[in-house]
C-alpha cells in the first residue's frame, strides 16, 4: 500500500489555503514531531523521578535555539544561495533546517538551563535524545511534501515521483522517479529511537533495583545521549551516499559525511573513556 502511494501520488507542500494564509505540511510535521517529543520527554521524566514542567521549560529552549541553529548552520551552508536571496532566509516553511545545527543549538540551550536550575545535564540530554530521534523520524516526511532531499533515479516500484521544477538544477533533470531518501532515514531514525527508548528502559528498571550508584557503566547518565549521536552520525553517513542533492566536496566525500565520520570516531572514544572511568 506505501508502495503504490508513493509511487503515484505527486505531494505537494502545501495542506490548504485559508485566504492570504497557506498551510505548509513541513510546518505541521515539525510541529507534530515537537509535541509527540515533549509527551516522550515528559514521561520519562516522571520516570526518573524529574518534575515534569521542568523538562517541558527546557523543551521550549530547546525548541527554540535548536531550530535557530538548524536554520543558521543550513545557510552556512548555502550561503551562496542566500547571498543571492537574502529574503528567503525567513521563508523556513520551505525546507532548510540541518539537524547538526539543531544538535549544537538545543546542546548550548540545555546545558545553560541544567546549570541555571542545577539539574543534571547529561540525564536531561539522555531523556531528550530519545525525543530528538523520534522527531526525526516523524520530520522527514516535511521533506517528501516540499519534494527535497530525494535519492538517485530509480526504478524500482517504491521510487517517488519529482516535479520537473524541482528537478531544474539537478543533473538527473531528465528522469521522473527517485529514491524516497527521506523514507529511509525516516526508518533508520524510528529504530535508532526504539534502541534508545530501550537503554532507557533497562537503565531505570536498573535503578530501581539497584540503586543509581550501582548502575552499570554503559548506562551511565549521558551515555544514552552520546549513542544517540553515535547512531545518527552512521545513519547519515550511509544516507549521504543515496541523497542526490548538492553539497560541499571533501577529496569526493560530501561535507556531511566527514562530519558524521569525525563525530562518530570522537563519540567512539568518548564513550570508552567514560565507561573505563
Amino acid at each position: 500500500m506505501l508502495t503504490i502511494f508513493l509511487h503515484t501520488y505527486h505531494p505537494s507542500p502545501i495542506i490548504f489555503s485559508l485566504g492570504y494564509f497557506q498551510f505548509y505540511w513541513y510546518g505541521f510535521f515539525i510541529s507534530l514531531s515537537i509535541v509527540i517529543g515533549i509527551i516522550i520527554g515528559e514521561k520519562l521524566a516522571k520516570k526518573y523521578k524529574i518534575e515534569q514542567q521542568r523538562i517541558f521549560d527546557l523543551a521550549i529552549y530547546i525548541i527554540i535555539f535548536g531550530l535557530l541553529g538548524a536554520r543558521i548552520y543550513h545557510i552556512l551552508m548555502e550561503l551562496n544561495y542566500y547571498i543571492q536571496h537574502p529574503l528567503d532566509v525567513f521563508k523556513f516553511w520551505q525546507g532548510g533546517l540541518a539537524i547538526h545545527g539543531a544538535i549544537i543549538g538545543g546542546i548550548i540551550a540545555g546545558y545553560f538551563y541544567s546549570k541555571k536550575y542545577k539539574m543534571s545535564f547529561w540525564l536531561n540530554a539522555d531523556i531528550i535524545a530519545v525525543s530528538l530521534a523520534l522527531g526525526q523520524a516523524i520530520g522527514r516526511w516535511g521533506n517528501y511534501f516540499n519534494q527535497e532531499l530525494f535519492g538517485f533515479p530509480t526504478n524500482l516500484p517504491w521510487g517517488i515521483p519529482i516535479d520537473s521544477f524541482n528537478r531544474l538544477f539537478s543533473p538527473y533533470k531528465n528522469f521522473e522517479y527517485f529514491h524516497p531518501a527521506f523514507l529511509y532515514e525516516s526508518i533508520l531514525n524510528f529504530l535508532n529511537f526504539l534502541f534508545l527508548l530501550f537503554l532507557h528502559k533497562k537503565k531505570i528498571a536498573n535503578n530501581h533495583l539497584v540503586g543509581r550508584q550501582a548502575k552499570t557503566k554503559i548506562l551511565s547518565d549521558g551515555n544514552i545521549f552520546l549513542i544517540y549521536i553515535l547512531n545518527y552520525s552512521l545513519i547519515r553517513f550511509v544516507m549521504e551516499f543515496i541523497r542526490s542533492d548538492e553539497t560541499a566536496l571533501i577529496f569526493g566525500f560530501r561535507f556531511p559525511q566527514i562530519l558524521s565520520a569525525l563525530l562518530f570516531i570522537f563519540i567512539v572514544i568518548l564513550l570508552k573513556i567514560r565507561i573505563r572511568k
